[in-house]
């Protein structure tokens, strides 16, 4: 059987270094939406500064000294690792708003299905409507079609709807 190009191909995972996708996904929001906040950067700012001032003044603490390679390090590595991180949770959000806006094409296509079917319902009462014969036409026409016969004194006085 030939192999297919647009399935993804199974088993080339190493067998202990399995890792479920939603929960790394779930775990890159997560981080993201951390990495995004005030208190990171209250924190990061707090924590260069802290390094900062120990190795620049604290002499007998110099493990990094002037240049900050080992700071310069840790960003580095914190950069490497944030970026997939957050390029992964903007695709999951991209992911959802694609099903979000099908879902929303489909609603507002049964919406525009159901307006166009209250419409014609609508203009076939209208019809239905206008070929009715009133009351006053079918009394009319009783009216033209019979003839005239004058009517006793007495059941005029006792007819109230005359």
């Amino acid at each position: 059987m030939a192999e297919r190009l647009d399935v993804p191909r199974a088993g080339r995972h190493l067998p202990f270094f399995r890792l479920n996708p939603d929960a790394v996904g779930a775990y890159a929001e997560t981080f993201a939406r951390f990495l995004g906040t005030g208190r990171y950067l209250g924190i990061q700012t707090v924590i260069v500064i802290v390094w900062i001032g120990l190795n620049v003044f604290a002499v007998e603490l110099r493990w990094d000294p002037y240049p900050f390679i080992l700071l310069n390090l840790a960003f580095s590595t914190q950069a490497a690792y944030a970026a997939p991180l957050i390029l992964l949770a903007q695709n999951r959000q991209a992911d959802r708003d694609r099903v979000q806006a099908e879902e929303d094409r489909a609603r507002a296509a049964q919406t525009r299905a159901d307006t166009e079917y209250l419409a014609r319902e609508l203009a076939a009462l209208r019809v239905a409507i206008g070929e009715l014969a009133t009351r006053d036409f079918i009394r009319s026409e009783l009216n033209r079609l019979a003839p005239e016969e004058p009517e006793p004194r007495d059941k005029r006085r006792r007819d109230p709807v005359g």
